[in-house]
């Protein structure tokens, strides 16, 4: 089989349903399978759809996104494993067409693709630098938005690069994730002690560390309601989980690199960052 495809629905039944039914109308030339795997905690919203295709698994217990598209991955047969989130509408042939390129570049562990909001505007979280210390700091002085030109500022949104040319990049978003299988099986899977948020970034530096490349791939494309799967994204535990996911991929990747002065502030910054989420969520609410 050329793709097994991972959704995780956690009680958006209805978005789920419509990601799964964008897949089945838009794809063909390829053979697929859909897993779902059903992370719900209320009965009106677990999944349920009768198609060949399509594989649930439901009665999940929920320990976060990683781990349940983990459990996923671990049935799957497909010789790609496409990480897709429940809540995004796929363009015609933009899976076969992914596939095909996939083929063709044989150097490439995880391809992302150009990702439109559900207003037209273009998604720069499917292509990204790593956050490092610098790359924070440039983002978080907007250093990026005030010299677009100038690349050294724009390490981490990458926006110095045209959303409309393929390029080699160091993250793509959960959103979607396409990997090979041969891949998974030597970096290995999801960061399981990181609840949502973060995880997607640390299974592509895993990636690119074991020497493959990690490409924005701009020839096709999907939209994606970005906030609607899962928890919203004003939810003080969504809050919460981005930032902690912040914090632990710094700790992890590049805590040994710098002295305890940098860690301190960049921990800061994090928290700050983290208080001002805050209270603009509840002033939003």
């Amino acid at each position: 089989m050329d793709l097994s495809i991972i959704i995780v629905n956690y009680n958006t039944k209805a978005l789920t349903t419509q990601t799964v039914k964008s897949v089945i109308d838009s794809t063909s030339g390829i053979d697929y399978e859909i897993i779902v795997v059903d992370n719900s905690s209320k009965t009106n919203e677990y999944f349920d759809m009768e198609d060949k295709c399509v594989k649930i698994l439901s009665g999940v217990e929920n320990k976060g996104f990683g781990h349940a598209c983990n459990i996923g991955a671990n049935i799957a047969i497909g010789r790609y494993i496409l990480f897709l989130n429940s809540d995004v509408i796929m363009k015609r042939n933009t899976l076969k067409c992914s596939v095909e390129y996939m083929d063709k570049h044989g150097d490439i562990g995880c391809l992302g693709i150009k990702t439109f909001l559900k207003d037209g505007s273009f998604d720069h979280g499917c292509k990204r630098g790593f956050p490092t210390p610098f790359n924070s700091l440039c983002y978080v002085l907007k250093l990026d938005r005030l010299f677009p030109k100038v690349k050294k500022f724009g390490g981490y949104t990458l926006n110095y690069l045209s959303k409309d040319e393929t390029n080699e990049v160091d993250s793509v978003s959960g959103a979607f994730m396409l990997i090979p299988k041969r891949v998974i099986g030597k970096v290995g899977l999801f960061d399981e002690s990181i609840f949502m948020y973060g995880e997607d970034i640390d299974l592509c530096y895993r990636i690119k560390r074991a020497g493959f490349k990690v490409v924005y791939y701009a020839d096709v494309s999907m939209t994606h309601l970005k906030g609607q799967s899962g928890l919203h994204t004003k939810s003080p535990l969504v809050i919460k989980h981005f930032h902690d996911g912040i914090k632990r991929f710094y700790d992890m990747y590049y805590r040994d690199k710098h002295n305890a002065a940098v860690t301190f502030l960049m921990h800061s910054a994090i928290n700050i960052r983290y208080v001002i989420a805050l209270a603009a969520s509840k002033i939003r609410g």
